[in-house]
């Protein structure tokens, strides 16, 4: 958030230029050209310098080589990445994010990549070594990849008897280690906020409601009007009910019933305080998106369509709940009027929503 404040302060306010040195938007357009005229090499003319990978250069024809070596299909021991794409890809933005967070991420990773990835998979525990060490693919018994079509009726139904005839889904060592983390920073993120900022937020919500102390950003918010809490309660009560009855009129096709579309909302509002605390005090946000599929999954099996949806209003609502707080804090900390962010954020998400949709079918309609 610091850093957006500093960009936006660049970009917009005035500077007298001292002799011999730049100001901060000279500085901006330098680098911004810099890094522009860079990415071209990584990005289009040369894309092998997201990942360097010696060790497969010295060993073209070693499998295990290729395995801990690769940076794209592997675990990218000794890999150089010249890309910041690449760079930055597992943690974000390494200069926006606190130090404590960037070590305890670039431990973590480590430790999954380089410890408890190699260790389950060459124990080949649960035939691990019969997959790819690292992917993100589907795959039957026998190491091959999993054909989704086979076992997906018309309609978009899982065919239960084409999927006994097909077998079972197998992950890669690596996407299931994912998962299982996924499912363990969830419940770590909820026991964290609970114990350690719990007490915080009971003593801030209730000074919240008695307004007794305000922060000297706060005190110069007052200057503007506020937007009324029923403005957010009517855009959530028209959103939540135009989803279910877009959902129940096109039952058939989008599959999730009115219960599922609740269901989702409550898991996207249970979990945005915790990930918000998360997201303010380490810049990184857990994702809902592996708890989703298994809750819809679990519960109303057999009805892919319907699992998607409910990812989408679970975890993708909770996500755009937190952006459209970082912004509100933005405009808190520049003093931008509460009306024209929130009129400014309903009219962005209106026209995005439109956009979105009008290129989904245009690809829908135009592609093979």
């Amino acid at each position: 958030m610091v850093t957006t404040v500093y960009k936006c302060r660049a970009l917009h306010e005035k500077e007298q230029r001292l002799k011999g040195r730049l100001t901060r938007n000279h500085f901006f357009l330098i680098a911004f050209v810099c890094s522009f005229s860079y990415y071209v090499l990584p990005g289009y003319i040369f894309p092998m310098l997201t990942s360097l990978s010696w060790i497969c250069w010295i060993f073209p024809a070693s499998v295990v080589a290729q395995q801990l070596g690769s940076g794209l299909h592997g675990l990218g021991i000794g890999a150089i990445g010249l890309d910041w794409s690449s760079i930055s890809s597992y943690l974000g933005s390494p200069l926006a994010s606190p130090w404590f967070a960037t070590a305890n991420i670039a431990v973590g990773f480590a430790l999954v990549v380089y410890v408890i990835t190699p260790f389950t998979y060459w124990l080949n525990i649960y035939r691990a070594r019969t997959f790819p060490i690292f992917s993100d693919s589907l795959f039957t018994s026998l190491g091959q990849k999993y054909n989704i079509e086979t076992i997906i009726d018309e309609h978009f139904h899982l065919d239960a008897e084409a999927y006994e005839r097909e077998g079972p889904l197998y992950l890669s060592t690596f996407f299931a280690v994912y998962y299982g983390i996924s499912f363990a920073c969830l419940t770590a993120t909820v026991v964290h906020v609970f114990l350690f900022h719990g007490k915080e937020i009971w003593l801030l919500s209730k000074s919240a409601f008695s307004e007794k102390k305000m922060d000297i950003h706060t005190k110069l918010m007052r200057r503007y009007k506020q937007v009324p809490e029923w403005w957010f309660t009517c855009i959530l009560l028209v959103n939540i009910s135009a989803t279910i009855f877009t959902c129940q009129y096109f039952k058939d096709q989008l599959q999730l019933p009115w219960w599922g579309v609740l269901l989702a909302c409550a898991l996207a509002l249970f979990f945005t305080l915790p990930v918000g605390v998360i997201t303010a005090t380490t810049n990184q946000t857990p994702a809902l998106n592996v708890i989703t599929e298994f809750i819809i999954g679990y519960i109303y099996p057999g009805y892919p369509v319907a699992n998607i949806l409910f990812k989408v209003y679970g975890y993708i609502s909770m996500k755009q709940g937190i952006t459209f707080l970082q912004d509100f804090k933005l405009g808190h900390y520049m003093k931008i009027p509460p009306r024209a962010m929130f009129m400014a954020q309903v009219i962005g998400t209106i026209v995005a929503a439109l956009v979105h949709l009008g290129t989904a079918w245009w690809l829908m309609d135009t592609l093979p």
